[in-house]
């Protein structure tokens, strides 16, 4: 079974739209693991019907080295992303997890991709699911 980690931060809103795509999608064929920075997050995804939750700096870095595939916006590697809530700490972790890492474009931070059009949220997670989880 794939373990797919998606982690969120402030209100969690990012993170549960990603994860109940994910759910009408596969259904229980994959095991989701919300990661919140805050409380509320984890709880909103956790709402969203992720079969695990864990909020915090040490959750994050313990549980990204035993997943499959990491999804979440693009500031889950950017130190201090979220108004602060991503630590150096976090931020390293993920980018130095062995797992695939799937990140959507929207950034409240002071970062432009070059090269990349601005979509809505439903579309890139239509993107996600069919170019990068579908195809294995």
């Amino acid at each position: 079974m794939k373990r797919i980690c998606v982690i969120d931060g402030q209100g969690g809103g990012i993170g549960s739209t990603i994860i109940k795509r994910l759910k009408d999608t596969f259904g229980e064929t994959i095991e989701i693991i919300a990661l919140g920075t805050n409380a509320i997050a984890t709880t909103q995804m956790l709402k969203a019907r992720a079969n695990r939750g864990a909020t915090g700096e040490n959750a994050i870095a313990r549980t990204v080295k035993s997943v499959d595939v990491i999804v979440g916006p693009i500031g889950i590697i950017v130190a201090h992303a979220m108004m602060g809530e991503v630590t150096p700490k976090i931020a390293e972790t993920i980018a130095g997890s062995p797992a695939k890492k799937i990140l959507i474009p929207l950034s409240q931070e002071n970062i432009e991709i070059v090269g990349l059009s601005q979509r809505p949220l439903p579309k890139l997670v239509q993107e996600l699911i069919e170019k990068h989880l579908f195809s294995g």
